[in-house]
């Protein structure tokens, strides 16, 4: 059965129309998604877990990524979203208490992927976790992600801004992050 996602608003509040997703990435129709980056403090440092993609994703295969994230299916919100995509992904629990509600993002852009357009435009609700874990502690959904890693949070910024590493990862983003976990609000 294909999956089906709220049309939004830019703000990401449901139209009360929905679309397939397949038709949402063929068509750009805004859509709403969730992401979740985990941050641990390990050696003095603050790090971040980067999810690899599976070379089977539909957009963007074998690039390291926001360490959990997916598309909103219609009639659920961003925070439950946020938890079950965590669940699935990673085989982590987490309670609505933990995420740290870093901002909102919008974005849109255009890409072939497999010999298709692929067509995406977001409304993203933006989360931290906490969470000092090793990648072998994970229990990875395999069609999705291929392995995680855990880069310092300053050598991810400055390895995504230089590409120096295969990617996913909007520096925009990243940099909300950033700034929430050296802010102290976290």
């Amino acid at each position: 059965m294909e999956e089906l996602l709220d049309i939004v608003d830019e703000y990401g509040i449901p139209t009360g129309e929905t679309v397939s997703r397949k038709v949402a990435h063929e068509q750009g129709i805004r859509h709403r998604t969730s992401h979740v980056w985990l941050v641990r403090k390990k050696d003095g440092m603050v790090q971040i877990l980067l999810q690899k993609r599976s070379d089977e994703k539909d957009s963007y295969p074998g690039c390291y990524d926001i360490s959990s994230a997916g598309h909103i299916p219609a009639g659920v919100d961003f925070l439950s979203s946020a938890l079950r995509e965590l669940k699935e992904e990673l085989g982590y629990n987490a309670s609505p208490e933990e995420l740290v509600y870093c901002g909102q993002r919008t974005f849109e852009f255009h890409q072939v992927f497999h010999g298709k357009m692929f067509h995406d435009n977001q409304v993203s609700n933006v989360y931290v976790l906490w969470a000092d874990l090793e990648p072998e502690d994970f229990v990875l959904l395999k069609e999705e992600v291929s392995e995680v890693r855990w880069f310092g949070l300053e050598e991810c910024f400055e390895k995504v801004r230089r590409d120096e590493i295969p990617n996913c990862i909007f520096l925009e983003e990243l940099e909300m992050v950033r700034r929430g976990v050296h802010s102290g609000i976290m």
